[in-house]
């Protein structure tokens, strides 16, 4: 293959299958969303008798999300994940790309008989934009208002309370335990909320009532606990 250009290499399915790493085979590929890859050098784990040997030969992209590896799950078809599942394609595809030679594009679904991205292509990469935008709102989110710490003993009911590390975001403020309701979803969670400062996003030098995000519309205090105190025992 030298002098070639691995990515203007076009595989229709049947050529595929060839691949699939057992003797007298050309080879060991996978495709994910179209997009083949040489994974010989993880033989022990796609080639034959290896735990992912059904993503060899074959574009197995809703099974990299679903974890499904019966035949019925070890198809092409993304249609109907979640935003998370999108994200767990990404990182493969992210993955793949970063560790192993990419070959070529598979025809069929996501690239047509000259390589060009097809329509239920760019509906995966527009699905996986969107799914990236709300991750990076999510990330956003839980910083201004980080999970509490919490315990739960038969005795003494359930205790919340925050710290400079909780939720695993490390912070140079500990905030006071509320009840969070975010629209669209049942219940709340337990959030760790400044208590002092301009509230989130409000630059320092603004004129603000120094309560942090108190004020914060969704937010509810725990009935029973003083309204700064950094843990509270819920009312059961």
């Amino acid at each position: 293959r030298r002098g070639f250009e691995p990515r203007a290499r076009l595989l229709s399915a049947a050529e595929l299958r060839r691949y699939r790493g057992a003797p007298g085979e050309p080879g060991l590929y996978l495709a994910l969303l179209g997009r083949v890859f040489d994974v010989e050098r993880g033989r022990k784990h796609y080639g034959p008798g290896g735990a992912y040997s059904g993503f060899a030969g074959r574009d197995a992209s809703r099974a990299f999300a679903s974890g499904d590896f019966t035949p019925a799950g070890l198809v092409d078809n993304v249609a109907g994940l979640s935003p998370s599942e999108l994200l767990s394609i990404h990182s493969w595809l992210s993955f793949y790309t970063d560790n192993y030679e990419p070959v070529g594009k598979l025809v069929g679904r996501f690239y047509d008989e000259n390589g060009a991205p097809t329509e239920a292509l760019r509906e995966v990469e527009a699905a996986i934009e969107e799914a990236l935008k709300l991750q990076a709102e999510s990330e956003e989110k839980k910083q201004q208002f980080p999970p509490c710490n919490s315990e739960w003993r038969s005795a003494k009911g359930t205790r919340v309370w925050c710290s400079r590390q909780s939720g695993g975001v490390h912070r140079d403020w500990a905030g006071v335990p509320r009840k969070l309701h975010r629209p669209g979803w049942r219940g709340s969670s337990c959030v760790c909320v400044r208590s002092s400062g301009p509230p989130w996003g409000q630059p320092p030098s603004s004129q603000h009532s120094d309560r942090g995000d108190l004020d914060h519309p969704h937010l509810q205090q725990y009935q029973g606990c003083h309204p700064l105190a950094q843990q509270c025992v819920l009312l059961t």
